[in-house]
């Protein structure tokens, strides 16, 4: 009998899809494959469940609890969006939540886009501030710069920043194998003191207004370079035009994935590399793709944040920011898809702001509403995590059934196939 003959050309797109996946990106997508949508619903209502005990085990009520954070996230407005009665406070509250929720979709793509490729980019709080020092940078230099032209600039450089600051861990894994998590890990704290230093007294973006009062922070962005507001007063934070910005970034994201030549050979890798070789795609030169595009979403975020309402920062802001590890969570709630990640974020923007504004009747001590966003986000990275396990021993538990019910009905258990 003849040897059969080897393939002439590498395997096809279905062909690679059957092969065993070969990374932890592939193995929780496959199971979690199995949840549909129900897992990462189950995920959030067990999180906000445990919150709930949390809240109750201070001596606070956790319904009423949640309720003010309901309102303090401003999503009692979209119930009676013509009621004048509530609509200044509420529509108010919703538009501060929208922005947050558009830093939490992009800094949530750059977790999710680089996941999709079998990368874990812990790093997106590096990228988000590098995005934003170079943003400001940028906002106030180039004065007599047209306003359109000064914002698209101030927009690229942080996304390109961004990238390039991603795109460093990719270098590193694709030509020493340096783990993604190690280097993006020392990479957030490289973007944290160059972020202290830029703004620190006497330093290259400090305003030199406030160098005799001691003061480091950065100057204001000029007018020229700030994002257009369409809902509310400019002067009281309004929202701006970087929320589209945000959701177009969803749809970019769906569509590079989804419908891109770039983005089948990301999920190729992502599913197994070995394969994907195989098949003729750069496994190495992807890893690094994947990188720059997740670090320019953060850039992105970092930017759009820079010159839509902060206008300035300081080394206090560059100590305090979190968002980009937010992110992580947004990401793994919406399971690294387009939809779920915008959900997410829009659910994350409500507590942080929420938290922070709407426990206005004293039902919950305000040190444990700091903090009640950091519960609910480590308790949803825990049970996104867990819910694999649940998966597997649920499946376990069906085929030992489905087993015992071939024993009793005394048929001979089907071989398995050497």
């Amino acid at each position: 009998m003849s040897e059969p003959l080897a393939p002439q050309h590498g395997p096809q797109p279905d062909e690679i899809a059957q092969e065993p996946p070969a990374t932890p990106a592939a193995r929780l997508a496959r199971w979690q494959d199995a949840g549909g949508v129900l897992v990462p619903v189950a995920t959030g209502i067990f999180a906000f469940l445990i919150g709930g005990v949390v809240i109750a085990a201070t001596g606070h009520n956790p319904i009423q609890a949640y309720w003010d954070i309901i309102k303090g996230a401003g999503f009692n407005w979209l119930a009676h969006p013509w009621n004048t009665d509530v609509a200044t406070t509420a529509a108010y509250n919703f538009s501060q939540t929208l922005l947050q929720t558009t830093s939490l979709i992009l800094c949530g793509l750059a977790v999710a886009f680089a996941f999709r490729c079998g990368l874990f980019n812990i790093g997106g709080n590096g990228q988000y501030l590098v995005g934003l020092i170079c943003a400001n940078w940028i906002g106030v230099s180039f004065v007599n710069m047209a306003r359109p032209a000064h914002i698209l600039l101030g927009i690229a450089v942080a996304a390109a920043a961004g990238a390039a600051w991603a795109a460093i861990a990719g270098f590193l894994k694709a030509t020493v194998g340096a783990h993604e998590v190690s280097t993006t890990i020392m990479l957030n704290w490289i973007a944290y003191w160059i972020g202290n230093y830029v703004f620190l007294q006497g330093g290259p973006l400090q305003a030199p207004k406030n160098v005799p009062l001691d003061v480091p922070i950065s100057a204001d962005v000029v007018p020229g370079a700030q994002l257009p507001v369409f809902w509310g007063i400019p002067a009281l934070q309004g929202l701006h035009i970087g929320f589209f910005i945000a959701i177009g970034a969803l749809v970019v994201f769906w569509i590079v994935l989804n419908r891109t030549t770039l983005g089948y050979e990301v999920r190729a890798v992502g599913y197994n590399p070995d394969a994907a070789a195989y098949g003729g795609i750069k496994v190495r030169t992807n890893y690094i793709r994947a990188m720059a595009i997740s670090g320019a979403f953060a850039g992105l975020a970092g930017g759009i944040d820079m010159l839509g309402y902060l206008h300035h920062f300081g080394t206090i802001d560059v100590q305090a920011t979190s968002i980009g590890f937010l992110g992580i969570a947004v990401a793994l709630l919406g399971r690294n898809t387009a939809l779920g990640t915008g959900i997410a974020a829009l659910l994350f923007g409500g507590l942080v702001y929420g938290t922070t504004h709407g426990l206005q009747s004293g039902v919950i001590d305000p040190s444990l509403a700091g903090h009640l966003t950091e519960i609910i986000q480590g308790l949803v990275v825990l049970f996104v995590g867990a819910d694999v396990l649940i998966l597997a021993v649920w499946n376990s538990r069906r085929k030992l059934r489905r087993q015992g019910r071939v024993a009793e009905s005394g048929q001979p258990k089907p071989e398995t196939a050497s």
